[in-house]
């Protein structure tokens, strides 16, 4: 605290914990996250990492709520409990030195799929096809215990998103946002596969060649996220 009785924060501090808050509320107002399901983290300059605490409602919280830990996941201060699910960011920083923040969350048209045993892999959508592939999916994993976070390990080291059977979905991004956007995109797949199967009753990837070409197109539009379908992540 300060003289005035304020946190000492610095002002990266302060910016992550503010906007932790406000991707909480806009996964919250989504309904990506429900309740206190769901974790958001940052990962600061010095390594340590701001994440949202553990029991708490993710669409209301205030910026002196966040944990910080370091890279064991043990606290730096005297502030809030880090989610017990703190397990997931700290494997997905470790293998991914690049990563800045990560949103795990509980989209229901994802879960929904993996519950049915819909792989998002398949390449159906353009827009999805050019920019992350597709999604893998982690086998199921008991949630709060050391398990759920190893399920992840390997497909975290060559994606960005990966949704855990029968629980939730992971997002990687290089900021808050750009892992929110990762989330959005994931459920918007899912929601389209889910109305697919609705219709038909099933999904047909495109062509090996349709998917070629499209793949073609990510150096003519300098696109240079991870594609699982072009390391073959997952498959």
């Amino acid at each position: 605290m300060d003289a005035h009785g304020n946190p000492a924060w610095s002002d990266e501090e302060a910016r992550l914990r503010s906007a932790i808050c406000n991707i909480g509320k806009l996964c919250y107002d989504r309904g990506t996250i429900v309740a206190a399901d769901g974790n958001i983290s940052a990962r600061m300059a010095d390594g340590t990492i701001l994440v949202t605490p553990t029991g708490a409602m993710k669409g209301f919280l205030a910026p002196h709520q966040i944990a910080r830990v370091d890279m064991t996941g043990r606290p730096v201060d005297e502030g809030p409990k880090p989610s017990s699910e703190i397990g997931i960011h700290l494997v997905s920083y470790q293998e991914r030195p690049d990563v800045r923040a990560i949103v795990h969350a509980h989209p229901p048209h994802a879960v929904a799929l993996t519950v049915a045993d819909v792989d998002l892999q398949l390449p159906v959508i353009p827009e999805i096809i050019v920019t992350i592939g597709g999604i893998p999916t982690a086998p199921f994993g008991t949630p709060g215990t050391p398990e759920l976070p190893e399920t992840i390990r390997e497909i975290v080291r060559c994606s960005d998103t990966v949704v855990m059977k029968n629980h939730g979905s992971v997002t990687l991004g290089t900021n808050l946002m750009d892992a929110y956007k990762k989330l959005d995109m994931l459920e918007h797949t899912a929601k389209i596969l889910w109305l697919a199967h609705t219709v038909k009753g099933g999904l047909e990837p495109l062509p090996a060649d349709a998917v070629a070409k499209l793949l073609a197109t990510r150096a003519q539009l300098g696109i240079t996220t991870r594609n699982t379908l072009e390391n073959r992540c997952g498959l």
